[in-house]
C-alpha cells in the first residue's frame, strides 16, 4: 500500500551528482518518500489538532497527576510480555531476567501494574520493541515513513509495528474470547496517555522548530538509533514518555 501510494504521488527528485554535498545530505536524509510523507503529516497534524490533542489536554484537566501516572504504570505493565520477548529476541538476557521480575513485582504486589513497585527497587522499566529487535539484528530502517494517525517510523520499524500488532499474546487472548472492543478501548486510552505525556513537549517544539517535520524526523531518528544501539550492547534504553511518566520524561 506504502509502495503503491508513493507512486502516485512521487518521490523526492532526487539531487544533480554533480552536487555532491546535496547528494550526500540526500543519502543523510533518507527521506525518498518526503512528499507523501508530509502529506501524511499534515493529515496526523490537522487530525491531532482537532481530537486528539484536545482530549489529552482535558484527560490532564480532569485526571490528577497520581491517576496518570497509574494509568501510565498499568499500560506499561501490559506492554512487558512484548517487551520481554524482545528483549530475549536481541539476547539480552539480563534485562530479559529483570522485565520478568518487574512483571511479577508490578502485578501482585503493584495490584496488576497499578502502581509501579519495581521502579523504586532499581528495576526502572525500559524500552524493547521488535523494530529494535530488527536493527539490532542487522536489518536496515529503510527510508523514512510517516505512518497514518501513528507518526514517525521507517519500513522496519513499520514492519515492526505490524508484527507486534498481530503477535501481542493480550490482543490474541482478547480476539480469541471475542472481546475486541477492549482492544480498541486499550489503543486508546494510550493513544491519550502517551499525547498527554508528551503535551508541553511538542507545544514547545512546534512552537520553535522552524521546520516541524524535519525536526520530528531527526529527532525519532536520533531516539531509534540510541535504542538499536541500548540493544546491541544489552543496556537499558530510554523509556518513552508514557512509560517514564509525564514529570520524568523530558
Amino acid at each position: 500500500m506504502v509502495a503503491a501510494t508513493a507512486l502516485l504521488v512521487g518521490c523526492a527528485t532526487p539531487p544533480p551528482a554533480s552536487d555532491p554535498d546535496a547528494v550526500a545530505e540526500y543519502k543523510q536524509t533518507n527521506d525518498p518518500l518526503e512528499p507523501m510523507n508530509r502529506a501524511i503529516f499534515s493529515f496526523n497534524n490537522e487530525a491531532d489538532s482537532l481530537f486528539l490533542r484536545p482530549i489529552a489536554q482535558a484527560y490532564r484537566a480532569a485526571v490528577p497527576q497520581f491517576g496518570r501516572d497509574r494509568i501510565a504504570d498499568f499500560l506499561d505493565n501490559l506492554d512487558a510480555p512484548l517487551v520481554f520477548a524482545n528483549d530475549v529476541l536481541q539476547g539480552n538476557a539480563g534485562l530479559a531476567g529483570k522485565t520478568l521480575e518487574r512483571f511479577a513485582l508490578n502485578s501482585s504486589f503493584g495490584v496488576f501494574g497499578i502502581m509501579d513497585v519495581a521502579k523504586p527497587m532499581g528495576i526502572p522499566p525500559h524500552d524493547s520493541d521488535f523494530g529494535q529487535t530488527l536493527g539490532v539484528w542487522g536489518i536496515d530502517s529503510g527510508p523514512y515513513l510517516v505512518l497514518p494517525l501513528f507518526g514517525p517510523s521507517n519500513i522496519r520499524d513499520g514492519i515492526g509495528l505490524a508484527a507486534e500488532t498481530y503477535g501481542d499474546p493480550l490482543g490474541i487472548y482478547l480476539t480469541n474470547e471475542h472481546m475486541k472492543w477492549l482492544i480498541w478501548t486499550r489503543f486508546g486510552v494510550e493513544a491519550v496517555s502517551q499525547r498527554e505525556a508528551y503535551l508541553d513537549f511538542l507545544d514547545d517544539l512546534q512552537r520553535t522548530s522552524l521546520d516541524y517535520y524535519a525536526t520530528l524526523r531527526s529527532l525519532y531518528r536520533q531516539r531509534r538509533d540510541g535504542m538499536i544501539d541500548a540493544g546491541k550492547h544489552g543496556v537499558e534504553s530510554i523509556p518513552s514518555a508514557g512509560r517514564a511518566n509525564a514529570d520524568t520524561s523530558h
